[in-house]
């Protein structure tokens, strides 16, 4: 390779370089360690919401409770629920917030 080649190589390398990475991250085809955990956590949230809406379902008394969800306050409705007992997962002492947001969100959706 002649001298004069070698300065142009080198910068359309380091161009490339970078256009390269710009390209693979706006794509998604790489994910960061914050994006996948969260992606990770969202997922595990709507596992235990679908739960918790099931145990709610078993509740004898499911149309009563729904009417009474629907008339608390959205900013409340996590609340009612974790009281309620359907946000505690089977095997665990205490609900969990996120799961009693996401399942408070879920069941005040219902048209049932």
């Amino acid at each position: 390779m002649r001298k004069e080649m070698i300065k142009p190589f080198v910068w359309g390398i380091v161009v490339g370089a970078i256009v390269l990475l710009i390209v693979i991250f706006w794509a998604g085809w790489v994910v960061t360690k914050g994006k996948a955990e969260q992606v990770a956590e969202q997922a595990v949230v709507d596992k235990l919401a679908s739960i918790c809406v099931a145990q709610f379902l078993q509740d004898p008394n499911k149309e009563e409770r729904l009417k009474e969800l629907k008339a608390t306050d959205s900013w409340q409705r996590d609340s009612y629920v974790e009281k309620g007992g359907w946000a505690t997962m089977p095997g665990e002492d205490s609900p969990d917030s996120t799961v009693a947001d996401e399942c408070a969100k879920r069941l005040s959706e219902r048209v049932d």
